[in-house]
């Protein structure tokens, strides 16, 4: 039997074909036109929504800075990167402390991790022992409060002259927690040099830190030293340091080292008392104690000044500050600005917009590598991507931009109408073969 079908009959039908296969084509060709791309980089269309991943709240201390708010805008993120003060206050909003004479300084909320406000936030300084706050949060998950470690003179070998001791000696056996508390509280040296040969070596350790800084988006600060001994190319800024702090407030032995005001350290079979040379925190030296401090870490050398990251906790909300190198008002001149910031901080809760986040950056895959200048060394590489990364700006699930869809579509169209071609032409050599002859 044979069926004749009409040559117009064929096409028609064919492009029915093409807009069958129009419509199997994924959806950025359906939304196209319809979809555009806010501030956040998301894209908002008619597909479904993309929920990023959300950083771990392992072993959270006491009321933790929440870690489930989205990274701020990369706008805000550049504002960040501008000189000078940032700030963006809402009517009625107090003004940001006039006594400021700090280099850099940052003040945040470490709940969201919005920055309230910020002077030179990506500054480049030496950190001095505020630096510590970094070598903590490498080094405490391997080495708990209840190891226990001999000590050897290699082990204090290489300490910078003038560093800040806390009195270790070689021979003596230590706990892991007493050598954390020389380090939290009498900033020392010595301590650091031990723990830092129990975690696998100096230079391991300086990698390892400088890798940990990397994974947290704290891309300002080089580790040389550390202990934050002045060193040639250490650096780091009052972002990356307020970024430390808050990443140690979800850790329980962190904050509670950094909060011990006064502990005994193992001596020649007896223990001293060791204290908390915070000011903030102590109330020493006639710097009155700030009310709900946490602490965290500061330092001093000749090279960086005065350096503090700190913070408090007050009615159920917390905040971080760094202040770094104040130029007047003397030796604790940086305890002195950081209470202004901490009491501008709550009393700006809420009526001003942040200027930055403490959530790291998003980074393209492609482009994501060490930054310039970071020492190469035998610590463990960043953790690498647990699942199948998308180009920034794309939604989970795109298969690509609107360009790769329209590639597509062509190529589907251009099948379907070589299709209605072929039949087409099959339908009339056919019909001229079955035509009656005169």
């Amino acid at each position: 039997m044979t069926i004749r079908l009409p040559a117009r009959t064929a096409v028609s039908c064919s492009a029915l074909c093409v807009v069958g296969a129009l419509a199997l084509v994924p959806g950025p060709v359906a939304a196209l036109g319809g979809a555009h791309t806010t501030a956040t980089g998301s894209r908002v269309g008619t597909g479904s929504a993309h929920t990023g991943p959300t950083p771990s709240t392992a072993n959270p201390p006491p009321a933790p800075p929440s870690s489930s708010s989205p990274p701020s805008p990369p706008s805000t993120h550049a504002t960040l990167d501008r000189p000078g003060t940032q700030v963006r206050l809402r009517a009625g909003a107090p003004g940001v402390p006039r006594e400021m004479s700090a280099r850099s300084w940052l003040v945040a909320d470490a709940d969201t991790g919005d920055v309230l406000a910020a002077h030179n936030a990506h500054l480049a300084l030496p950190p001095a022992s505020t630096l510590k706050a970094l070598f903590a949060l490498t080094v405490l998950p391997v080495l708990p409060p209840a190891v226990r470690h001999t000590v050897t003179e290699a082990d204090l070998a290489d300490i910078g002259p003038g560093s800040s001791l806390v009195g270790v000696r070689a021979g003596r056996t230590y706990r892991a927690s007493d050598l954390w508390r020389g380090v939290f509280l009498n900033s020392g040296n010595d301590a650091v040099h031990v723990l830092a040969e129990m975690n696998g070596g100096w230079r391991a350790t300086a990698a390892q830190m400088q890798a940990k800084a990397r994974s947290l988006g704290a891309h300002d600060t080089r580790v040389v030293s550390p202990d934050g001994y002045d060193m040639p190319g250490q650096v780091s800024s009052a972002y990356d340091l307020a970024v430390f702090g808050r990443a140690g407030l979800r850790n329980t032995d962190f904050v509670r080292y950094c909060a011990t005001v006064r502990a005994k350290f193992p001596g020649d079979g007896w223990a001293y008392e060791i204290e908390n040379t915070n000011r903030l925190l102590t109330g020493a030296d006639g710097v009155a104690a700030y009310p709900g401090l946490i602490g965290i870490k500061n330092g001093s050398t000749s090279q960086a000044g005065s350096t503090l990251v700190a913070a408090a906790r007050r009615g159920g909300h917390t905040l971080v500050v760094t202040v770094m190198d104040p130029q007047e008002g003397g030796r604790f001149a940086v305890y002195e600005e950081a209470r202004a910031l901490l009491d501008w901080g709550f009393g700006a809760t809420g009526r001003v917009d942040p200027v930055g986040s403490l959530q790291p950056r998003p980074t393209s895959p492609a482009t994501a590598g060490p930054p310039a200048g970071a020492r190469p060394g035998p610590g463990p590489a960043a953790a690498p991507p647990t699942g199948p990364s998308a180009p920034a700006g794309t939604a989970a699930g795109d298969s690509g931009g609107p360009g790769d869809a329209l590639a597509t579509a062509g190529t589907l169209a251009g099948a379907a109408a070589l299709g209605a071609g072929a039949v087409a032409l099959a339908l009339r050599l056919h019909g001229r073969r079955s035509a009656p002859r005169p």
